[in-house]
């Protein structure tokens, strides 16, 4: 990663950035899936794919993955940044590399989700439960728990569409 090639490719078997988001609704509820590669409950996101803007890979993560169009970032600013170890894949023939994940935040006014090839299950829970869905056992799972939670608790007019 010192050497800046190919941060937005998954070619750099080093590591590089991914981005992606959760989505609320005004009535204090987030939108997860669990992922056909994970057994986890998971924000939606992917691949930037050479694409430098994280923003926009996490909408195009988002619609592909939900099917939901309608959205608006609750705060100009990311989320979170999670630095995670992906396990060796050799179906995929990748090494143990590093994804520099990107979050942000959006609330919908569309509750109609679509479930792609990519995902076993979606579904709506109360942001209230979001750390025990998304498998609370992770520094970086509790730190997004508590800022969502925090956010909807302190400035729940954010969430309005």
């Amino acid at each position: 990663m010192e050497t800046g090639e190919n941060l937005y490719s998954r070619t750099n078997l080093e590591g590089h950035v991914t981005a992606g988001g959760f989505i609320c609704d005004e009535f204090g509820n987030i939108l997860i899936h669990r992922h056909k590669n994970s057994v986890h409950w998971l924000q939606f996101g992917g691949h930037s794919d050479g694409n430098a803007n994280s923003f926009e890979v996490a909408v195009r993560e988002i619609n592909e993955e939900s099917g939901i169009f309608e959205l608006k970032l609750i705060s100009d600013k990311i989320l979170d940044v999670d630095v995670h170890v992906v396990a060796n894949n050799e179906k995929k023939k990748e090494p143990q590399h590093l994804h520099y994940d990107i979050n942000f935040l959006f609330v919908t006014n569309n509750k109609d989700f679509v479930i792609s090839d990519e995902s076993e299950e979606i579904k709506w829970i109360p942001i209230s439960e979001m750390l025990s869905w998304l498998g609370g056992t992770s520094e970086s799972k509790i730190r997004i728990s508590k800022k969502v939670q925090k956010l909807y608790s302190e400035k729940p007019e954010m969430f309005k569409f």
